[in-house]
């Protein structure tokens, strides 16, 4: 865990890794997209609202598993303190709450001719809604502390404590009555035909890798940006000294005089 926290190491890691998961995820993520519009069937009860899935299930599984993920780097900044930690934390919290967006958008346009409403305060829907609204708390906050300088402590406290959202989100449809549909995908188990569920893979895995190369970007771009502002501290302070030791050689030059 700790090989990588040396920033450079890590950027000559990820100088690799983000190109082959972007591209690569970009393509599955299309490639699968076009499977489900172009050669799976419409669905025998829901029609051809089906062929939203492949957007709608990688698009929440991302929003999950992106908490998740700040989840992972807020303990392990509190617990080991690694360096990178809270900029893993800070660059996956953008892409998780966009595709939690995603989510919920096309979950709406997906229960319209499916439920008859654009929105139900259901337990499902409800609780990914409260993961957006702890996307952009946790956004806000990341964003203040780096800007006045405050604890990253503070910040990674908040993605711990958010992370309880996570089980609620996922055992809703177990412990309250729901309209949205049952777990299809279980441990060993799918209730998903094999005609949606390969290209269904397919798309979950485009998109993870998709994520995967944004937040690489990201991440790069943060400790960029961490270097550069400490290149100019460092320029600033030894202006600072180079004005400061001119300013005590003039005094002692007139005092001599």
């Amino acid at each position: 865990m700790h090989i990588y926290a040396n920033p450079k190491r890590f950027l000559s890691l990820a100088q690799w890794l983000m190109p082959l998961f972007f591209w690569s995820g970009l393509g599955l993520s299309l490639a699968a997209i076009a499977w489900g519009v172009a050669v799976v069937p419409p669905d025998r009860l829901m029609g051809e609202s089906v062929r939203i899935l492949f957007i709608h299930v990688p698009a929440a599984w991302l929003g999950m598993g992106g908490w998740t993920g700040i989840a992972i780097s807020s303990a392990m900044l509190l617990i080991w303190k690694h360096p990178l930690a809270s900029i893993a934390a800070r660059a996956i919290a953008l892409p998780g709450m966009t595709f939690t967006a995603i989510c919920l958008a096309t979950g709406s346009i997906w229960g319209r001719p499916t439920w008859g409403a654009w929105w139900v305060w259901d337990g499902r829907l409800t609780s990914m809604l409260v993961l957006l609204f702890l996307y952009a708390g946790y956004i806000a906050l990341a964003q203040a502390s780096a800007r006045e300088g405050g604890s990253a402590k503070i910040v990674a406290i908040f993605g711990l404590v958010g992370a309880i959202n996570i089980p609620i989100i996922n055992r809703s449809v177990v412990w309250w009555n729901s309209l949205h549909q049952p777990p299809s995908i279980t441990a060993g188990n799918s209730a998903i035909d094999p005609v949606f569920l390969w290209p269904l893979l397919v798309a979950v895995l485009g998109f993870s890798l998709l994520f995967g190369g944004i937040v690489l970007m990201r991440m790069r771009a943060l400790i960029a940006e961490q270097q550069v502002e400490a290149r100019l501290r460092r320029r600033a302070l030894d202006d600072d000294s180079q004005i400061s030791s001119a300013a005590a050689s003039s005094t002692a030059a007139v005092g001599s005089a």
